[in-house]
Order: structure tokens, then C-alpha cells, then sequence
């Protein structure tokens, strides 16, 4: 089996969620308890950092991995979906896991794991767990797939926890209220482990404050703890001071992740920080200042507010529902423009219509359909948009809506690539090889 093959076997064989949507999802942890008995149960031989939420969990994740890797700690990190390479997902101090370990995993397991009848994601979860066992990581930071309480990764049992925030997406799979949401996110909750919310919201904290209590498990909102003094983006960097509201200390950040909206996730990152060291690893301020600083050179994080060129513009991000691309737009703020050319793809099993109801109206559109079965059809989609006023061209093809972007653009003009996290991972096959 060569690694291409092995992945065929991966992505076509196996139900995932990014291909196909709710069908992949496995409502229990049946199956990777199965998986992981067969493997010998790696995930106990982990120390690991659990993060789950809506939007923020990925830059969180990759903040949190960079802070270990920083302060001398070989660091696992679990991350998904991939943008590019399948290997994405699996990293030990920010190197990909190697094609040959996942060629010999699958051939090793094939036969045991078959009979269960595994989903893709849970194949990728074994496959961390058992490479971050194998490669004696220090600690691996583990970001859950969907939800938490059913979520595969939700087999561990982490030294502490981080919520980021709540907000409506997978509503078909989560529930359709913001209380139903968060009480799947809270299932990664444990007893006596301690947790951390990014960002306190009415309708979700009750449900929160009711598990931590029932788990006797500490919780502590970061933008109750810490407060946001100041922030400008300059030199590439976002310049942040703040406030420790429990040392009256203030300090200052620099993020080489530039979008004002990780802001929220730069608190809660901060704050679960207290709760690492508790669990006994050594933690130096100087070091956590450093590695927020290059967060994207230590851990290859990609599609989080991404510059792709300069003259014209090309920004891509991977926000991609309501509360997402709000912040998304609230970004276009920092940015000066002539004109703004959007090329827009989202998938086909959500209801659009708030997000198309927020995207601006004097932009050109060009709407494209990303490489995945799940992807909403380019016609469909510019029919959709055309009721709110949002009016282009379509294109078979991401790649096609980007040329045709980059020809219309003007030197002094914006374009924006985004809408689907698949729309960001073509961009970057086309604009970042």
C-alpha cells in the first residue's frame, strides 16, 4: 500500500465528515473505544490539553501547542479538518506526522479496525493517539472534531480544558439553541479537571457553571479574569495590552495571528495557561511572549486571516458560519481598499441565508464550488445570493473564481477568499504552493 493509496483507502472507504456531513457522524464513543483497546490504550499514557467551542479552537490550539513547544515540551497536536494535507492534523512539535507511519498504521490495523466499521475521523484519532504515544510527547493538545460530549476525542481524560466560544454551527448535529450547543461542548467537561471559557455569555454559562458544579470541576471565564486595554495591528503583528484582573498586572502581547477576533482567544489561551502550570509543567512568562509572537512559524498554522499577496490584496480565512464571518467582516476594518472582490463558496447541507444576509453588498462576487462532494453548487449558491443583493459570476472551480479575481482586481483593490474552510484549503493549493 503507497501512502496515495492509503489515503484513497482513508477518504473513500470511510465515512467523513467533511465529504459527506451527518452521515459520517457516530452519536457514541463505541467505536474508538474499540479502536483504542485494540492499540492498547494510548491516550492513557498522554498528558493532554483538551479544546473544544464553536469558532477559536483551531488558533487556540495551535497558540496553546506553540506555548509547550516554547517552554522545551514535545508537544502532540490534534487538529482538524486539514486545509491541504492530510498530515496537518497530526503534528509533534509542529512537524508533520510521517507518510510511512501512516501507510504502516493503516496496513497494521485494517483488518482489526474493519469489523467496527470506523468513520475517517475516528481512524485519525487512533492515529494521533497512538503516534503521540509512540513518539513519548510531553504533552498533547487535542482539539475535539464536533461538539464534545460525543466527539471521538472525548476518550481522554486531560489535565485541564478550554471552551472557546458558542455560537450556531452544525445545528443539525449539535441542537438549534445556543443552551443545546454548549451542552454538547460542555460533555468534555470531566470530574475535578479544571476548565476555562473564553468568553462569558449569558445563555451558555448557566449550562456550564451546572456541569463544572456536577463534575467538581474549577471554571473560570478568561474575559472575566482579563481585560483588553488596548490593540492595534502594526509591523504584521497584533499589538495587544491587557489587564490580569486577578494581579492588577498589565501586560503586553505580540500575535502574529492578526485577527481582531483572536483577541477573545488570546484570553482564554492565557488563562488556561495558570491552570497548565498547576498541572506541574514549568511555564515562563518570556517564553509565552515568544511563542504568541510566532505562533505560525512554530506550529504551520494556515487560514486564520492569511495574507497570499500584496499588490492586489488576497486575504483568506476559514470563518465560515454566522458568528464567524462576523468576525471575518469586522476585520475588513483594518484593511484599505478600493474595491472588494469575494470569492464565496460554502457547503451544501446549511442554511446560508444568515450569512448571506451579512456579507456586504457593494462587493464583486464570484462564487465557486470548493473539490468535495459537500460543496453547495456554484449556480445554487449565486441564485441564493442574488435574493440579498449579492451579485457576480459563477465558476466551476475555486481556482477559476480566483483567477478571474486577480484579472478584474486592480493594484490598490481587496480580495478576499473564504465562506467554506474547503474554499480556503483549494486557495492555498492554488496561491500558497
Amino acid at each position: 500500500m503507497t501512502y496515495p493509496q492509503t489515503l484513497d483507502y482513508l477518504f473513500s472507504r470511510l465515512p467523513m465528515y467533511q465529504r459527506v456531513g451527518a452521515a459520517a457522524y457516530k452519536a457514541n464513543l463505541d467505536n474508538t473505544v474499540k479502536i483504542t483497546e485494540i492499540l492498547g490504550k494510548p491516550h492513557l499514557k498522554l498528558k493532554c490539553i483538551h479544546v473544544a467551542g464553536t469558532n477559536g479552537k483551531g488558533s487556540s490550539s495551535h497558540m496553546i501547542a506553540a506555548i509547550m513547544q516554547q517552554c522545551g515540551y514535545k508537544t502532540g497536536l490534534y487538529t482538524s479538518p486539514h486545509l491541504h494535507d492530510f498530515r496537518e492534523r497530526i503534528k509533534v512539535n509542529g512537524k508533520m506526522i510521517p507518510k510511512n507511519y501512516v501507510t504502516e498504521f493503516v496496513l497494521k490495523h485494517k483488518e482489526a479496525f474493519e469489523p467496527i466499521e470506523p468513520s475517517f475521523f475516528e481512524w485519525t484519532v487512533g492515529l494521533a493517539l497512538d503516534y503521540f504515544a509512540a513518539e513519548e510527547v510531553d504533552v498533547a493538545v487535542i482539539e475535539v472534531g464536533l461538539g464534545g460530549r460525543l466527539d471521538s476525542t472525548n476518550i481522554i481524560t486531560p489535565k485541564a480544558c478550554l471552551i472557546t466560544n458558542i455560537s450556531f454551527d452544525h445545528m443539525n448535529l449539535l441542537g438549534d439553541t445556543l443552551e443545546k450547543i454548549s451542552r454538547e461542548k460542555a460533555g468534555i467537561i470531566k470530574p475535578r479537571v479544571p476548565v476555562v471559557v473564553s468568553q462569558y455569555q449569558s445563555e451558555t454559562a448557566p449550562i456550564f457553571n451546572q456541569i463544572a458544579k456536577e463534575q467538581k470541576a474549577p471554571i473560570e471565564y478568561a474575559d472575566k479574569n482579563y481585560k483588553i486595554i488596548s490593540h492595534k495591528i502594526s509591523g504584521g503583528l497584533l499589538h495587544v495590552e491587557l489587564l490580569n484582573r486577578k494581579t492588577e498586572q498589565q501586560e503586553k502581547y505580540e500575535l502574529d495571528l492578526t485577527g481582531n477576533y483572536q483577541l477573545k482567544n488570546v484570553l482564554g489561551v492565557l488563562n488556561l495557561v495558570e491552570y497548565i502550570e498547576k498541572a506541574g509543567f514549568l511555564i515562563e512568562p518570556e517564553n509565552v511572549k515568544k511563542a504568541l509572537k510566532q505562533v505560525i512559524k512554530i506550529t504551520g498554522l494556515k487560514g486564520r486571516w492569511q495574507k497570499l499577496s500584496e499588490k492586489p490584496l488576497i486575504i483568506t480565512d476559514t470563518g465560515h458560519n454566522e458568528d464567524g464571518i462576523k468576525q471575518v467582516l469586522h476585520n475588513f476594518s483594518t484593511v484599505q481598499f478600493d474595491k472588494l472582490h469575494f470569492v464565496l463558496g460554502t457547503v451544501n447541507d446549511k442554511d446560508i441565508s444568515k450569512i448571506l444576509s451579512l456579507l456586504p453588498k457593494d462587493a464583486i462576487y464570484y462564487f465557486v464550488k470548493a473539490n468535495i462532494p459537500r460543496a453547495l453548487d456554484e449556480n445554487d449558491l449565486m441564485k441564493q445570493a442574488q435574493r440579498f443583493k449579492l451579485n457576480g459570476k459563477a465558476y466551476k472551480t475555486v481556482e477559476e473564481g480566483i483567477k478571474a479575481a486577480k484579472k478584474a482586481a486592480k493594484k490598490s483593490d481587496f480580495i478576499f477568499i473564504g465562506g467554506s474552510t474547503f474554499v480556503v484549503g483549494d486557495a492555498l493549493e492554488v496561491l500558497d504552493s
